[in-house]
């Protein structure tokens, strides 16, 4: 496999040149990371057509308007936000010193010093948004990239690698695309910082990896991430949102919901408000639907279709949700109904896997506890979105359950927040970014005392007398 011309195993000189680099540029200016944040910007605004029309390619069917807004709009306003405020974020903070140093004209600060050479492994679901929105980060806190984009999205990796090889050099952003062993040999680099996006499972192996040379990581990942409607919740309203949370990238996305939980008096109603939501944004069908996109492969279809038969086996009364009651056994695709699971038991497998596509099990609750107790007994999720009014209801389900992050009254907004950070926790990923929280990962935090010209610190020295002892006593009192 290519890596911007080299072969795959001259990585490591890459590497080497981006360090070295590094060191003979010394820190990048404003001007200089503005001008790698510009040339992004104008590389997506540019080709953005062609790398909406390759993921397409790399989908069977995946919907344009779509990567328009997800991965190509969402990668500028990401890296639009960063260009905006690094000046600020750049400034080095004042901090207090310890009494009486500061009277006697000690300073102490923190400055923000470039790591170096990120690595970023990106996904298939979002393969530019999750390619670009974190090189927004990198790029303002003044480090240089390294970039292996997954080979599920074959053609949006190469045209990603031809695009960063016409926009800077190889000493600024080096693209390396191939599979799984191209990968492995990848998180084994001695980078100052790696990024990786994708699956737990896999994640295990990169952090393995990154162990050896004692790389620092930032993870994000996934698993199951809930949905608790409340009493208090508009139905139609959170059905209308869940569903087009679930439908959006035809669920291939780690802040997906996952499963809901919903009372038990209002299940049917629930599963009719889903089913017209989902005929409302679909009214002329899914399969020939330039809206709706196709699962990402064959063996994520044939994945997602044997949860559903495992389902059926198991007892679980699963509906289709297919408006016009189209065939998807005959079709060009892997395009896929949405389908609901009604009360689904934990020895299903759409229990304990990360579901990533079209389908949604429904848990019905009494009590509020009940959702709490199987959340918290449970790894921690991604995400977690409440719907309701009651504040109580909604305090006791956010302060007493864990999760990466949270949207109240709607399902994966909160990423779309460049202010807020994007992270998981435990299973579900370490470390966050976007914004000023992406600029301090990928940013050295370098402590700088400055110490006071005074020599009245002349009594901490030897030989040790009254002075000493009676400054040490004061210190050591409760």
């Amino acid at each position: 496999m290519a890596l911007g011309g080299i072969a795959a195993d001259g990585m490591a000189g890459v590497l080497a040149k981006q360090k070295a680099a590094n060191i003979r540029d010394g820190i990048p200016s404003l001007a200089k990371r503005t001008e790698w944040i510009d040339k992004s910007i104008d590389l997506l605004a540019t080709h953005g057509e062609a790398l909406s029309r390759a993921m397409a390619d790399d989908f069977g069917h995946r919907s344009i308007d779509q990567s328009n807004l997800t991965d190509i709009a969402g990668s500028i306003g990401a890296l639009k936000h960063s260009r905006k405020n690094m000046a600020k974020w750049m400034k080095p903070q004042k901090r207090p010193v310890e009494f009486p140093l500061g009277m006697l004209g000690s300073k102490a600060q923190v400055q923000y010093q470039p790591k170096g050479t990120i690595g970023i492994i990106s996904p298939w679901n979002f393969p530019v948004n999750l390619t670009f929105t974190p090189l927004a980060n990198v790029f303002a806190a003044g480090n240089r990239a390294m970039i292996k984009p997954s080979e599920f999205t074959e053609a949006t990796s190469e045209l990603m690698r031809e695009l960063f090889a016409k926009y800077y050099t190889e000493e600024e952003v080096s693209v390396v695309t191939g599979g799984p062993d191209v990968g492995a040999a990848f998180s084994k680099l001695p980078f100052d910082h790696l990024l990786f996006t994708g699956a737990t499972s896999v994640a295990r192996h990169v952090m393995r990896a990154a162990a050896d040379n004692l790389v620092p990581l930032t993870l994000e990942l996934g698993g199951k991430s809930p949905v608790v409607l409340g009493r208090s919740a508009d139905l139609e309203k959170a059905a209308s949102r869940i569903m087009a949370g679930k439908t959006l990238n035809a669920g291939q996305i780690c802040l997906a919901p996952d499963y809901a939980f919903v009372p038990a008096d209002k299940t049917g109603e629930f599963v009719g408000a889903a089913q017209g939501a989902v005929a409302k944004m679909y009214a002329d069908g899914l399969k020939d639907n330039d809206d709706y996109t196709s699962i990402v492969n064959q063996r994520h279809f044939d994945r997602l279709n044997s949860y559903l038969d495992d389902a059926r086996e198991k007892g679980a009364e699963v509906i289709e949700i297919n408006p016009a009651g189209e065939n998807f056994t005959q079709q060009p695709h892997h395009k896929m109904a949405p389908h609901i699971v009604l009360n689904p038991t934990d020895d299903m497998k759409v229990m304990q896997d990360e579901i990533f596509g079209p389908i949604l099990p429904v848990k019905s609750y009494t009590d509020t506890s009940e959702a709490i107790g199987y959340i918290n007994d449970n790894p921690r999720p991604l995400g977690l979105y409440y719907f309701g009014d009651d504040k109580n209801e909604r305090d006791m389900v956010l302060n007493n359950t864990t999760s990466g992050g949270v949207t109240v009254n709607d399902v994966v907004f909160h990423v779309a927040q460049e202010d807020l950070p994007f992270g998981g926790v435990g299973p579900s990923g370490m470390g966050s970014y976007h914004g000023h929280d992406g600029f301090l990962e990928f940013s050295h935090k370098k402590a700088v005392y400055t110490q006071t010209g005074s020599e009245l610190l002349a009594m901490m020295r030897p030989p040790y007398g009254d002075k000493y002892r009676k400054q040490v006593a004061g210190r050591m009192k409760k």
